[in-house]
């Protein structure tokens, strides 16, 4: 099994923290990447990126300073920030889960292609969707081509947490009947009606990523989540789109965005 999940935008700065443990198997296609990246105006930057001039600044200066030293990396998993990694609390992980999320856990990203959970990469800010001004890099898509999926087993059961925007690098190329996408609801109270609930279901995505891995779940048992008030859910389910459900949403604690 396979477990997909995609970068953030927000990224923590190197820490004196544990020390990452690989190295991101497209960090030459990286490396290009950023080269291009700086020489893109702070004009041109947020253009793309749809940011203000000041932070467009920032993120000049921030692939300026990206580096491959080790000492200027940290681990992919604790290097971003978001409600998906919320949901993932990869600090928590013992010894034996790193071990298990680094053969079975991918994350997806704009930059580095493909990164295994304790490869070392060095903050960034480039968004798979990112239409770029020019030359082969305009199209994100076109540039990595198969290069991600590739670097996945040939065979096995990939369970799909990553946004649209990024398993659409791995999906296309691989046998669809392989890939199982999650869907996360929460009970409306009003109307009753389960409905999609953004910071939600990316919590809920990160904490379904950390069952599979703590758990050792097998392909066939994916169906027993129930952390954070989840509930498999048969009646909205398909087969490669399980549903899970929950009355009241159990993961408030683990974002700031909710209280």
């Amino acid at each position: 099994m396979i477990i997909l999940m995609h970068s953030s935008k927000t990224m923590r700065p190197p820490t004196s923290g544990p020390a990452p443990t690989g190295r991101p198997a497209l960090l030459d296609r990286a490396e290009e990447l950023v080269a291009y990246l700086r020489t893109l105006s702070p004009a041109e930057l947020a253009r793309v990126m749809k940011v203000s001039a000041d932070l467009a600044t920032k993120v000049r200066d921030l692939h300026a300073e990206w580096s491959t030293k080790p000492d200027r990396q940290s681990p992919a998993a604790a290097t971003f920030v978001g409600d998906i990694y919320s949901g993932l609390q990869v600090d928590t992980f013992a010894a034996a889960d790193r071990t298990y999320a680094d053969r079975h856990l991918r994350i997806l990203s704009g930059l580095y292609g493909i990164l295994r959970p304790f490869d070392g990469i060095s903050p960034y800010r480039l968004e798979m969707g990112y239409r770029l001004p020019r030359g082969p890099y305009a199209n994100l898509y076109t540039f990595w081509g198969k290069a991600i999926a590739e670097q996945l087993p040939a065979k096995g059961r990939i369970v799909n947490l990553a946004a649209n925007e990024y398993s659409k690098t791995v999906v296309p190329h691989v046998d669809p009947a392989r890939v199982v996408t999650p869907r996360f609801l929460t009970v409306d109270a009003a109307s009753g009606q389960a409905k999609f609930v953004v910071v939600h279901a990316k919590i809920a995505r990160g904490a379904f990523a950390r069952w599979l891995v703590t758990g050792r779940v097998k392909e066939g048992a994916t169906r027993e989540f129930a952390e954070i008030g989840y509930r498999y859910d048969e009646a909205l389910s398909t087969e490669a789109e399980p549903a899970y459900v929950c009355e009241e949403f159990g993961g408030k604690g683990l974002s700031v965005r909710l209280t």
